[in-house]
């Protein structure tokens, strides 16, 4: 049976990945109570990163928009990490948290719209109990030369 989650993800042309393989020492998810907690996911499609670098603008960095559109590939790959704990999506009562690490150029402020990319699609797919806490952070470089990195916390029942 298809989950009204997956449902929407289709309206939106989209759908749930595959859970993307750790590429350390941790489990992608982890369910504790009501509360499950993503790893971080970076916007890995299968298997790989369909861009890498530090997000700014200018030559070589990853345009805000282009990372933007990673943040929501992040998102498909933490909902699936959650799935794979709990089964059916339609379990979520609430988006808690999101957490975005954004690398970035060092003069790139830039980084709540790039998160965006995450938080709107939440937003699209759970409506009112997609909308979250969320911190957006700039960091220096990620695994893998990932541009992005998301983690989220939902409530479940």
């Amino acid at each position: 049976m298809t989950s009204r989650v997956e449902l929407r993800l289709a309206e939106l042309g989209l759908e749930l990945p595959p859970v993307v393989a750790p590429v350390a020492a941790y489990v992608p998810a982890v369910l504790d109570g009501d509360r499950v907690w993503t790893a971080g996911q970076l916007p890995m499609v299968d298997g790989a990163l369909p861009v890498t670098g530090r997000v700014g603008v200018g030559e070589d960095l990853v345009p805000p928009e282009r990372a933007a559109q990673m943040a929501r590939v992040c998102v498909l790959n933490a909902l699936a990490a959650v799935a794979s704990v709990i089964g059916d999506l339609d379990r979520i009562t609430r988006v808690v948290k999101v957490v975005g690490f954004v690398a970035s150029a060092p003069d790139f402020t830039g980084q709540p719209a790039v998160v965006n990319g995450a938080s709107e699609l939440l937003g699209a797919l759970f409506g009112e109990s997609g909308q979250h806490a969320r911190s957006s952070v700039g960091v220096a470089v990620l695994p893998l030369n990932a541009p992005v990195e998301i983690e989220m916390v939902v409530a479940i029942r």
